[in-house]
């Protein structure tokens, strides 16, 4: 699959450190993947480096309506990543509100400003930072299987993230993907959304769900945990009302996909 930078982005060399913003949904509720995100840059000779200073990116607060709430907490990280070196994202979500809308938050401080365009500038969400930096190759030591890809709206409009996300499942032998129908549309997490409209957010991710489901495939991927966590947390709920006993569409962080794949089959566990 040729890919096409996104927004024809300059991509450096492979460096020798970078720096892991987190999430805060990946620090609550998923920290597997924050770690297997380690693992994935370290095997590739680079060292990671996490600041445990760093909080919520503020994309809450500014997609909700609060850009003063928002810049309060955007300020914070501006202080924080110091050296020269990129900064990677497990999450499109995260990774495009400060890429694409710090420097709108600050766009009246020339001082702030300055900081929030070097930051947004050394931004990458990890499946771009995989593809268009690392190089990533590695052999695919999991048994065959068939996944549906979801891509949140932030990462496929803001990052470009959803040509990445498939580059990385393509080069996988033994991982098929499955296409679902209207795969470009939300899942309706929306962040606060889902909170302020819930029957609205309900309807969305039902009509995702069974689009997902309609492809026959055993599980969903994700590279953002926001969406995954919706996605499978309403087909658990649509299965226990079935009366099933356990989710019938589990889902999975694209870093630790990745990790266990190609990772010594011992260590890695039941092949998806």
């Amino acid at each position: 699959m040729a890919l096409t930078p996104f927004e024809a982005r300059s991509y450096p060399e492979k460096p020798t450190d970078v720096y892991l913003f987190a999430t805060c949904l990946i620090d609550q509720f998923t920290p597997e993947a924050g770690l297997d995100t380690v693992k994935l840059l370290e095997r590739e000779g680079i060292r990671v480096h996490f600041l445990e200073q760093q909080t919520c990116c503020g994309q809450p607060a500014h997609s909700s309506g609060f850009p003063d709430e928002a810049r309060a907490v955007a300020v914070q990280q501006l202080k924080l990543f110091v050296e020269p070196w990129p900064v990677v994202i497990p999450s499109g979500s995260c990774g495009g509100m400060i890429r694409k809308h710090y420097p709108q938050l600050f766009a009246d401080d020339p001082v702030l400003h300055a900081k929030a365009l070097d930051l947004s500038e050394r931004v990458y969400e990890l499946s771009e930072f995989l593809v268009h930096v690392v190089n990533f190759s590695q052999p695919d030591l999991g048994a065959p299987c068939t996944v549906a890809l979801h891509t949140s709206c932030h990462a496929r409009r803001e990052m470009g993230a959803h040509e990445t996300s498939v580059a990385l499942l393509d080069s996988l032998a033994q991982v098929k993907v499955a296409v679902q129908a209207r795969i470009e549309e939300c899942c309706g997490f929306g962040g606060t959304f889902a909170i302020r409209y819930p029957d609205i957010s309900e309807a969305i991710v039902s009509d995702k769900v069974a689009a997902i489901r309609d492809t026959g495939a055993a599980s969903v991927v994700s590279a953002d945990c926001g969406c995954l966590l919706n996605i499978t947390g309403r087909a658990a709920k649509q299965d226990e009302l079935a009366g099933l006993s356990q989710t019938t569409l589990p889902g999975e962080h694209l870093a630790s996909f990745l990790w266990r794949r190609t990772t010594e089959p011992a260590s890695r566990g039941d092949a998806a």
